[in-house]
C-alpha cells in the first residue's frame, strides 16, 4: 500500500464557452502533474465550460460539446496521473454539475453536485438537477471524497463521504469573491474537518467572468483545522501537494502559505483583474473614458492603466462653460501622471446646436434638469462615437452611491461597456485613491507613486452641470448616504434600522425612494466588478415597477 499521495492543484482561469481553450489549460496542468509524478491532477468546478455559465449550459449543443471535450481529454491524458475536472453531465435526460475523474483514457468515476446554490449570483436550482448523496471514488488504492463547492457548506455530504470510506476530501470550487469571503470559506471548511476528522483540500477557480471574480486562495487543512497550504489570491498557480499515510490516516505535508493582502488591496486587485479579464475574454484591447477632473473618473482611469497599460487607455476631457478651471487642470494632471493618452473635446458647439434645435419646442418653459442632462448625454454621444471609431471600449465611471440613488444620467454618463467601480461606495472611492497613491504591486501595469493628484481627492464632488453645483445640493453628505445605503441595500434593512442608527426618518425615506425609482437605470447599466454580496447585478433582482415603500 502506497504511503505517499501527490495531488497537483491547478488554480486556473478558464473562459466561459472556450471548450478547446479550457481543455488545453487542463492538458497543460496534467502534463505538469505527470512531470512531477503526481497521482492526481485536480481542476476546479465546471472548469471545462468556465463558470458561472448561467443558462448557456442548458443549451444541448453546448453541454454535449463540453462532454465530448471531456471524452477527448480523457484520451489525451490516458498515460499518466488521473485527472479530476468539473463539467456538465447528462444522465437519464437530467443535467448535472459534475466532477469527473479521468483515468486510462476514459471517465472512471463521477460525482454529482447535491446542494445547488440558489442565492446571490447563483441560480443553479433552475439550471441543474440535484445529484444523490454519493460515496468516494478511488485513485489507486486511495479513496477520495469530492463534495462540489456548495456541498461542502453542509455536513450531510461530507458525513456520508466519511462514513463510506473517504480518506481525504478534495473540494472543487467556483467560489467568487466578496470582501472577507476567505474567512467565511475557511470557517466552513474547518467545521467539515472537525466533523469528519479528514484532511481537506479546497481548490478554487481564479479569474473574472462578467461581474464576478473568482479569487483563488486555495488551501488545505489537516485534522484539527491546522493550515497546511495557502495558495495566492487572484492569480493562477499550479501547486504539487503531498499527503503521507500515518497510523492515524492521511496527513497533508506542510507546504507554502502565501500571505493574503488586506481587504483594501484585494478590492483594488479585483477591480483591476475584472476589467483585464473582461477585456481579454471579450476581445477588446483598449478603453476610453470621460475624464472630468473628479475622483471617480481618476480612479477608473488608474484601474484601467493598471489593468491594461497606459498605452491602451484614452482619457477625454469634455468641458462645458460650467467646468471649473481646477477640473481642467486636474484631469490633465491625472492623465499625465498615468502616462496615458489625453484628448480635449469641448462640448459647447454641439450643445448650442442641440439647444437651438429644441428651442421652438421648449419655448416658454423654464430651464431645469433637462438642460443639465443634455450636457451629459452629449458627452455620452461623443464618447460612444470615439469608441466606435477607434475600437476602444467606453468605461463608465459611476460609483455605487450614485448608482444606488440614480445620481447619473441614463444614455449620458452611464454610457459604456463596463464599470470597474460600480460596487464601490463614494467614501471607499476616496480611500481607495489614497491607497493606490501609497501602494504599488507587481500586478499593476501603471506607474508607481502619486498618480491621482491629492486635490482631486480633497475637493467637494460636483457634476458641474450648472453653476456652483455640488453633489451635496441633491444628496446627503456621502458618509451619511453611504451608511444608509449599506443598511437599505447591503443589509436589506429598513427605515426603522436607519432611524435606530441615528438618521432622520424623512431623509432615510427619501433615500429609499431614490433607490426604488432608479431600478430602471440599473437594469440598463453596464456590468461592474462585484465586491460585496449587495452588488447591483445578479445579487439584487428587484422589479422596475414597484409602488411599495417601507411603512416603518
Amino acid at each position: 500500500m502506497a504511503d505517499r499521495f501527490r495531488v497537483t492543484l491547478a488554480q486556473l482561469n478558464p473562459i466561459v464557452g472556450d471548450l478547446a481553450g479550457n481543455a488545453a489549460k487542463a492538458r497543460d496542468a496534467w502534463a505538469q502533474g505527470r512531470a512531477a509524478e503526481a497521482d492526481l491532477v485536480a481542476l476546479p468546478e465546471m472548469f471545462i465550460t468556465g463558470y458561472n455559465t448561467q443558462d448557456l449550459v442548458m443549451k444541448p449543443a453546448f453541454h454535449q460539446g463540453a462532454i465530448e471535450a471531456i471524452h477527448a481529454l480523457a484520451v489525451d491524458c490516458a498515460d499518466g496521473p488521473s485527472l479530476a475536472i468539473g463539467a456538465p453531465w447528462v444522465e437519464d435526460g437530467k443535467l448535472y454539475n459534475a466532477y469527473l475523474i479521468l483515468k486510462g483514457g476514459k471517465i472512471a468515476s463521477k460525482t454529482l453536485k447535491h446542494h445547488l446554490p440558489n442565492e446571490t449570483v447563483f441560480d443553479e436550482v433552475r439550471i441543474f438537477d440535484a445529484g444523490p448523496l454519493g460515496g468516494p471514488y478511488s485513485v489507486g488504492n486511495t479513496r477520495i471524497g469530492s463534495p462540489i463547492c456548495e456541498d461542502a457548506w453542509y455536513d450531510d455530504v461530507t458525513e456520508t463521504l466519511a462514513e463510506t470510506g473517504a480518506e481525504f476530501l478534495l473540494i472543487p470550487n467556483g467560489s467568487p469573491y466578496y470582501r472577507e469571503k476567505f474567512d467565511v470559506r475557511l470557517n466552513h471548511m474547518v467545521a467539515r474537518v472537525v466533523e469528519t476528522e479528514l484532511p481537506l483540500i479546497y481548490l478554487n477557480m481564479v479569474g473574472g467572468q462578467d461581474d464576478q471574480v473568482f479569487d483563488g486562495g486555495s488551501f488545505a487543512l489537516n485534522p484539527g483545522g491546522e493550515l497546511a497550504l495557502q495558495m495566492p489570491v487572484l492569480q493562477e498557480a499550479v501547486t504539487h501537494l503531498d499527503l503521507t499515510r500515518t497510523d492515524d490516516g492521511w496527513r497533508i505535508e506542510a507546504s507554502d502559505k502565501h500571505t493574503h493582502p488586506d481587504a483594501w488591496e484585494q478590492d483594488y486587485h479585483v477591480m483591476v483583474l475584472s476589467l483585464r479579464d473582461y477585456m481579454r475574454k471579450t476581445g477588446f484591447k483598449q478603453v476610453l473614458l470621460g475624464m472630468s477632473g473628479g475622483v471617480d473618473s481618476a480612479l477608473v482611469a488608474t484601474i484601467a492603466v493598471d489593468a491594461l497599460g497606459p498605452e491602451n487607455v484614452r482619457c477625454v476631457m469634455l468641458p462645458s462653460e460650467y467646468t471649473a478651471s481646477d477640473s481642467l487642470e486636474d484631469a490633465e494632471a491625472a492623465a499625465k501622471a498615468l502616462r496615458c493618452h489625453y484628448d480635449y473635446v469641448p462640448i459647447g458647439e454641439g450643445r448650442t446646436a442641440i439647444t437651438n434645435t429644441l428651442a421652438p419646442l421648449f419655448e416658454g418653459l423654464a430651464t431645469d434638469v433637462t438642460e443639465e442632462n443634455i450636457q451629459s448625454r452629449l458627452r455620452g454621444l461623443l464618447l460612444m462615437a470615439m469608441s466606435n471609431k477607434f475600437g476602444e471600449m467606453l468605461l463608465t465611471t459611476g460609483n455605487k452611491s450614485e448608482v444606488a440613488v440614480g445620481y447619473a444620467t441614463i444614455y449620458g454618463d452611464m454610457s459604456g461597456g463596463y464599470n470597474p467601480i460600480k460596487d464601490l461606495y463614494k467614501t471607499r472611492v476616496f480611500q481607495t485613491c489614497r491607497w493606490r497613491n501609497d501602494n504599488h504591486r507587481d500586478w499593476m501595469m501603471g506607474p508607481k507613486g502619486e498618480v491621482i493628484p491629492p486635490r482631486i481627492i480633497d475637493k467637494p464632488p460636483s457634476a458641474e452641470l450648472r453653476a456652483d453645483q455640488k453633489d451635496s445640493d441633491s444628496l446627503p453628505d456621502y458618509p451619511d448616504l453611504d451608511a444608509m445605503l449599506d443598511i437599505l441595500v447591503d443589509q436589506n434593512g429598513s427605515i426603522a434600522d436607519c432611524v435606530a442608527a441615528g438618521y432622520d426618518r424623512d431623509v432615510a425615506k427619501r433615500v429609499e425612494h431614490l433607490i426604488y425609482i432608479s431600478e430602471y437605470k440599473r437594469f440598463q447599466s453596464a456590468p461592474g466588478a462585484r465586491l460585496t454580496p449587495g452588488a447591483f447585478w445578479l445579487d439584487r433582482r428587484y422589479p422596475i415597477v414597484n409602488r411599495w415603500r417601507d411603512p416603518s
